[in-house]
């Protein structure tokens, strides 16, 4: 892993990061381990000129891949354990970097995550999705400019339509589109350099779940990062300097794709026959939501689960899967409870009352038995939590205030 430390470290002093965007600028990033964390270019901690990075214990901060701030800095960081591949590593690492350039520009497209976690899966919606992915799809692999053009105007009349059922759910898309697509822009030309692979597979490695009914049903949220870029390589053909003022808007992809001279054309979308493709990948989603859920809390372990007031304080939106009123935080989750903070870095299971951040029962499954402190549980991993319990074998009731 030291090799790949100081291999990013060079590739991103002496590359020109502004051939992936214009006026991109570094922040501070971080690559880590469960143990340690290679901090680079942090004002707070650059203060050795001999040393490309300074090594810190882990903190609880660095979970997952994205954007944090760590000491009041924007940093983006990395999981070094999630790649075995150098070109994976740096172009993830280009992607979160890509995030602290749209927090210094003021990006102003973030969306509300509870609309996406409570994006509605029907049928008719999902029908006219699909159609509409393939068109996108179809319009950026064609070569004929008239039928690009003609791709691009179903695609434009199908993402209308479905405004009229789900409007306030699909300004969600739109902004996942304007705010992860370029981040896979430029995540994407960064893997291309650095990969042995030829571009059309490497397109067709980030564009798989553009087209797959199942993928793209299955994770919302997700599927917009391949829409957005393909609507960003669409943009590099048709209006070369889309991006020169891009950040500094609040227009949509989907916006400015409409803006294109595509003459568009009023397309009456007949009624909507809802495909067998559709109807399986509908309930396929549903029931390998509940399946997961209701997995996870059939594992064998200790389960301990909390009841009363607790308050979400902090998740991984892309790695939620949610049925009815709960929520499977497969990666992390930060709550309150008692006025204090913890950060339960493993699967958990909240049940919502109303909302996301609202909880009134947390399920964790324990490797460990907590240590029973009269009138508190001592969790490994999480911590000291004081309320009233009662164990029965490998079920253990905490109720909190």
């Amino acid at each position: 892993m030291n090799h790949f430390l100081n291999e990013i470290s060079k590739d991103l002093t002496t590359t020109n990061v502004e051939r992936y965007w214009p006026n991109f600028e570094l922040v501070a990033y971080a690559l880590y381990d469960k143990n340690s964390v290679f901090l680079f270019n942090h004002p707070r901690y650059d203060n050795d000129p001999l040393k490309l990075y300074k090594v810190l214990k882990w903190k609880e901060q660095f979970v997952g891949n994205t954007l944090i701030l760590f000491d009041g800095y924007p940093t983006a960081i990395a999981d070094m354990e999630l790649y075995d591949d150098y070109e994976g590593l740096f172009s993830i690492l280009i992607h979160e970097l890509f995030h602290g350039n749209q927090y210094i520009k003021e990006e102003k497209r973030f969306p509300d995550e509870m609309l996406g976690i409570t994006y509605p899966l029907t049928k008719e919606n999902v029908e006219i999705r699909n159609r509409e992915r393939k068109s996108l799809y179809n319009a950026l692999l064609e070569t004929d400019i008239s039928k690009k053009k003609q791709y691009l105007n179903e695609f434009i009349s199908l993402r209308e339509k479905r405004a009229e059922g789900i409007k306030e759910h699909l300004t969600y898309e739109n902004l996942i589109e304007s705010v992860e697509g370029p981040a896979w822009y430029v995540e994407i030309k960064a893997f291309s350099e650095k990969s042995p692979l030829a571009n059309d597979l490497v397109l067709e490695r980030y564009g798989k779940n553009l087209i797959n009914a199942v993928e793209s049903t299955s994770n919302i949220r997700r599927s917009c990062y391949s829409s957005g870029l393909f609507m960003c390589l669409l943009l590099d053909e048709l209006s070369p300097d889309w991006k020169e003022s891009f950040l500094g808007t609040k227009t949509t992809l989907f916006e400015l794709i409409k803006f294109l001279d595509i003459a568009p054309r009023k397309q009456a979308i007949e009624e909507v026959q809802i495909s067998p493709e559709t109807e399986a990948a509908v309930n396929f989603a549903i029931e390998s939501r509940k399946k997961e859920l209701d997995e996870f809390a059939a594992q064998i372990g200790t389960h301990l689960f909390i009841e009363g007031e607790i308050i979400a304080l902090s998740f991984d939106p892309m790695n939620i899967v949610p049925f009815e009123n709960r929520l499977l935080h497969k990666n992390y989750i930060k709550v309150r409870i008692n006025n204090q903070e913890y950060l339960i870095q493993q699967p958990s299971l909240t049940y919502c009352a109303d909302g996301l951040k609202n909880i009134n029962k947390l399920l964790i499954l324990l490797k460990d038995k907590p240590l029973e402190m009269g009138d508190s549980l001592l969790i490994t991993g999480i911590g000291e939590i004081k309320g009233q319990y009662t164990i029965q074998g490998d079920t253990i009731n905490l109720v909190v205030n």
